[in-house]
């Protein structure tokens, strides 16, 4: 490799650092900036009495929200596009780091012949040395494997969303929400994926751009050794460790309460039915939270953070957003069963049992 050749990979190599960093900073950045305004409109204090319902007005939306509020609103089942962007996204993510950790990450020594094998028969392409080389350790390595794993389990949940959107939920056509929380709803499911995987997120990204440009360069030549080979694909998932399987249980718990709950939620009202008449919601969870659909969630955000191990900042933001978002919305909605029916159980919590 000559000079030239060095200094321009040097010089890349400091970029995606650089960029990497500033949208690390970004993601955590617009993460507190969706926390802080929750946290201090909870605050007991009357001088925040409007903050409170001006960011209130913003949260509300379906039963919670006053039917005439037509102003800077959106239907409710316009929920579907989150769910939409979701899969999308996270698929793409998921595809894209998964391909990149079976190629530059391997946590076995069978993967290591195989890169070696791909850059002699392209001619001593750099393609694969150079973004190997940064994934050198075996902790490097390892961490790439567990962001493949915690977009594996954002695709499930995603997935099971989109389904409910289709087959679950029925919302009446008077169901609304505020725009503001429309756009926070788009921007969750574009940002909380990518918050899972920022530790090579980049590098994929740079990794997938060069194999294009070398598939042009190369042709079928490349075609012959490019064989699927599945249980590479997933053994490496088999070797991480008990603190992702314990995260992945976490999630599994509340991913499975939540499709009961949605489930019970979806049931109240008749497919077809556009009538906007409630009734109080009786099983599984809901017998002990007004929102156990919220607590579940949060549930299976903490599963996220237990399977990553806990240690990137920018998950536990990403849990603080959930678990600050819904408790607020919850409130309101534990307030409004209480008025709106003279019979709702008195001995239920709002969202977290015998705290709130």
């Amino acid at each position: 490799m000559n000079l030239l050749g060095i200094l321009m990979e040097t010089f890349a190599s400091l970029s995606i650092n650089t960029i990497k960093t500033a949208l690390i900073w970004l993601l955590r950045a617009a993460w507190i900036a969706g926390i802080l305004p929750v946290l201090i409109a909870s605050l007991p204090s009357p001088r925040l009495n409007s903050f409170h319902t001006l960011l209130l007005g913003f949260a509300k939306r379906g039963k919670i929200m006053s039917s005439s509020t037509n102003r800077f609103t959106v239907p409710q089942s316009f929920f579907l596009h989150f769910y939409l962007l979701g899969v999308v996204w996270t698929t793409i993510l998921l595809m894209g780091i998964w391909y990149f950790a079976y190629e530059v990450a391997p946590l076995g020594s069978e993967s290591l012949s195989y890169v070696a094998a791909v850059s002699h028969l392209t001619g001593g392409s750099h393609v694969f040395s150079l973004h190997k080389s940064r994934f050198t350790s075996a902790e490097d390595r390892f961490n790439v494997w567990k962001s493949v794993f915690l977009l594996l389990l954002m695709e499930i949940h995603v997935l099971r969303r989109l389904y409910e959107s289709f087959h679950v939920f029925n919302y009446s056509s008077s169901a609304r929400m505020h725009i503001f929380g429309y756009l926070t709803g788009i921007y969750f499911y574009a940002a909380a994926p990518l918050s899972l995987c920022t530790f090579c997120a980049l590098e994929a990204f740079n990794f997938a751009a060069d194999q294009v440009a070398e598939f042009k360069a190369e042709g079928q030549e490349m075609l012959s050794i490019m064989d699927f080979d599945l249980w590479g694909y997933v053994k490496p998932i088999t070797r991480l460790g008990w603190c992702q399987w314990a995260g992945a249980a976490i999630f599994a718990w509340g991913w499975f309460h939540q499709f009961c709950c949605h489930a019970i939620l979806g049931s109240l009202r008749e497919r077809g039915d556009q009538t906007a008449v409630y009734v109080i919601p009786h099983g599984d969870w809901f017998e002990i939270v007004s929102s156990p659909h919220y607590l579940a969630e949060m549930i299976i955000y903490a599963g996220l953070l237990v399977a990553s191990g806990g240690t990137d900042f920018t998950i536990w933001l990403l849990l603080g957003f959930v678990v600050a978002n819904l408790s607020f919305a919850a409130a309101e909605t534990h307030r409004w069963y209480l008025q709106k029916f003279e019979d709702y159980p008195h001995n239920r919590w709002a969202i977290l049992p015998f705290v709130y």
